[in-house]
């Protein structure tokens, strides 16, 4: 079970670079981005963003309405500092601490939602349920969501909690029919010390009115 107390000490105590899922740079995201055409003025929001640089590289970019949510109220501050030495304008982004299973995101508002490995950490069907209900209200129709989980051959446990792990058709049936897949692949992810784990990467479609 994931609580504040617990990601507020992995931030307090590990640099941004020394944690396990670190990326210098989401290329999966960034491409994606770039493929779907997607305008500067999408709503797109980052779950689970810790001290990611994603938020660094969509603000380059020119994305204008940037949303970010996760549970350590340092790790957000950590990308905030970062994002001002870098004179990149933190205020284009809504700055969100809490829990995804709890939070209240306004209706049918976004465009995009990534995550980047916190679903796996629903390992519940109580949290895996409220999380896809927070997720779907708040997603406007043909909408897309990029969801990354350890594959069925990646780590059972990620700094030290179970995860749950993924195939695409176990994903496919976790969802439920509104959401139509759009692609995946798997990618062998290195951590910052040199060894791999194995990502379930996917890209959906959300159909509010599944056929």
């Amino acid at each position: 079970m994931m609580t504040d107390n617990y990601w507020e000490k992995v931030y307090q105590t590990k640099e941004t670079d020394q944690v396990s899922w670190y990326q210098e740079k989401d290329f999966h995201l960034l491409n994606l981005l770039e493929s779907l055409h997607l305008p500067t003025n999408a709503h797109i929001i980052d779950v689970g963003s810790g001290a990611s640089l994603l938020i660094d590289h969509l603000l380059e970019l020119g994305y204008k309405n940037l949303s970010v949510l996760d549970l350590s109220a340092t790790a957000l501050k950590t990308t905030q500092t970062r994002l001002k030495a870098k004179n990149l304008d933190a205020t284009a982004v809504k700055w969100i601490t809490a829990d995804v299973c709890r939070v209240n995101l306004p209706k049918h508002f976004f465009d995009v939602w990534h995550d980047r490995a916190v679903f796996h950490f629903m390992v519940s069907q109580e949290q895996q349920e409220q999380y896809l209900k927070i997720m779907r209200n708040s997603l406007k129709n043909k909408s897309f969501v990029a969801i990354s989980t350890f594959s069925e051959n990646g780590p059972t446990q990620c700094s030290g909690l179970p995860v749950e792990r993924y195939s695409i058709e176990k994903m496919k049936k976790r969802l439920g029919s509104d959401f139509k897949l759009y692609e995946y692949d798997i990618e062998l992810h290195e951590t910052p010390w040199g060894s791999t784990q194995e990502f379930l990467n996917t890209l959906w479609v959300f159909d509010a009115q599944p056929s």
